[in-house]
Order: C-alpha cells, then sequence, then structure tokens
C-alpha cells in the first residue's frame, strides 16, 4: 500500500510532468523540423548559378535555410512551372518568358521585378585570344567550325544573339553555322571544350570562365536590353517573400555586381 501510495504522490506531482522527459528520435526530429526556417525552392535561368550559389550563403549565413535550386534555360523552368512543378521563386533571363506565366496567372501580382542587366559578347577557347570584329565571325569559324549559342527557338541569349547578328546584318550567313545549345552554359561548355571556335554568351558567364577569352563585344544597341525579372509563383511558400526581398536588397548587390551583373539605377 505504502508502495502503491508513493507511485501516486510521484504521478501527481508537477516534477513529473512529460515535457522534463527526454524526447524520442522521431519526436526530437519533429520538433527541429518545425523549429528550422523553411527552406525555399528556386528556379533560375543557367546563367544565374554563380551568382545564385553565392547568394544562397549570404542567406544562410544571416539564418536563412539552404535554397534548393534548379538552373536551365528559362523557357524549361516556365513550362515546369506551367505544368506544375513546385516552384516558389522564378528568376528569368528575359522578360518574355516572365510575361508567358503571368498571363497565365501563375505569378503573385505585385511581386514581379526587373533586378538584373547583363551583357552580350563573343568568346574564343582561352589559347586563342585573337580579338575578332563582328563580320570576321565567319572567317574565324573556318571551313567547318560551328558558332555556339543557347538555341534561339527559346533560349533568352540566343535570342538575344539572333538579334545582334540580325542588326549587324550577319544572320543569314551565320544561322546554317550555329551549334544550338540548351542553354547558355551548355553554349559555353562548347567552346571551353574546343567543340565549337567561337561561341556568343552573357559577360557574366565569359567571366565564371576561366577557359574561355572575350574576343568581342556586341554594341547595346544591337539586342535588345538584357533584363532579369524575378517573382514568386502563385503558390510561392512562406518564406519566399522574405529571400525576393533580400535578392532585391542592399546586402545582395555587392555579390550581383562581382558576378558582373548590372543593378538598375
Amino acid at each position: 500500500m505504502r508502495r502503491r501510495a508513493l507511485l501516486a504522490s510521484l504521478l501527481l506531482s508537477p516534477l513529473a510532468t512529460p515535457a522534463l522527459l527526454p524526447l524520442r528520435p522521431a519526436q526530437a526530429q519533429a520538433q527541429a523540423h518545425a523549429q528550422a526556417p523553411a527552406s525555399v525552392t528556386v528556379f533560375a535561368a543557367a546563367s544565374l548559378q554563380d551568382a545564385m550559389r553565392a547568394q544562397d550563403a549570404a542567406w544562410q549565413a544571416r539564418g536563412g535555410a539552404p535554397l534548393r535550386m534548379s538552373f536551365a534555360s528559362s523557357s524549361v523552368l516556365a513550362r515546369q512551372i506551367e505544368q506544375g512543378a513546385r516552384a516558389d521563386l522564378f528568376a528569368s533571363a528575359d522578360e518574355a518568358w516572365m510575361d508567358h506565366l503571368q498571363e497565365r496567372g501563375l505569378v503573385r501580382p505585385g511581386t514581379r521585378a526587373s533586378m538584373l542587366g547583363n551583357t552580350l559578347v563573343l568568346v574564343a577557347p582561352a589559347d586563342q585570344p585573337t580579338p575578332v570584329e563582328p563580320a570576321g565571325i565567319a572567317a574565324r569559324l573556318g571551313a567547318s567550325g560551328r558558332l555556339a549559342v543557347g538555341d534561339p527557338a527559346h533560349v533568352p541569349a540566343g535570342r538575344y544573339a539572333e538579334r545582334a547578328l540580325a542588326s549587324l546584318g550577319l544572320w543569314d550567313e551565320l544561322r546554317p553555322r550555329l551549334a544550338r545549345a540548351e542553354n547558355v552554359r551548355a553554349a559555353l561548355l562548347l567552346v571551353e571544350r574546343g567543340e565549337a571556335p567561337l561561341g556568343i554568351v552573357y559577360g557574366t558567364d565569359a567571366a565564371a570562365s576561366g577557359k574561355v577569352r572575350v574576343v568581342g563585344r556586341f554594341p547595346p544597341g544591337s539586342h535588345p536590353p538584357i533584363s532579369y525579372p524575378f517573382a514568386l509563383t502563385r503558390d510561392a511558400a512562406p518564406g519566399a517573400e522574405a529571400l525576393l526581398a533580400f535578392l532585391k536588397g542592399p546586402e545582395a548587390a555587392p555579390a550581383w555586381r562581382r558576378a558582373g551583373f548590372s543593378l538598375p539605377e
């Protein structure tokens, strides 16, 4: 009887509450998960990958969760979002593919912002750094060489390249000689490997590679302004607003500039 009375008093004691009992592993994991900041899924143009990785590190340094990032051509990413892929933030390399999603109601109203600019350059393998004038591209390609570009049918960098070549009167001559890549980084890789003697990429892509040299630059007036709009998707998760504000803010600006992007004034 004494033992029963002692047990009853212990169970009724405020010191014997469940909060003081050690958590089982599954409970501890669930509690930690609930307290951790939510991760955000970012779909970003291939040309943003180095800069976005730097921004991810800065975001984590200020307490954010590691970002889940997917990089591809803006067209591929936009179509994936249209088909139901889970993304919280979309960063496009041109306005047209953001328009595509916005027209379909897949962008959260009021969140779209044109945040970055870029340049268009002609690159060659690093061991062939001789400058090339646009009119000399065909001669530099030789009899069988190809000009590496993002596929103008759907890749923003390729569209800019087409417009630049057309404005310079070179499109009809060079169109049959294109090596059409799935995105701008794939075009850069063709030049890095020496599989194409020349390529047209963004200035930021050339700056990120130690295997190519800029041998020519396309005048800004030869193509539409290169603009990178960012926006939250219609069903963006909580926390995505804070990430977008960070990427637009003064803390993120130095990393954008180091990568070679221009910022709106």
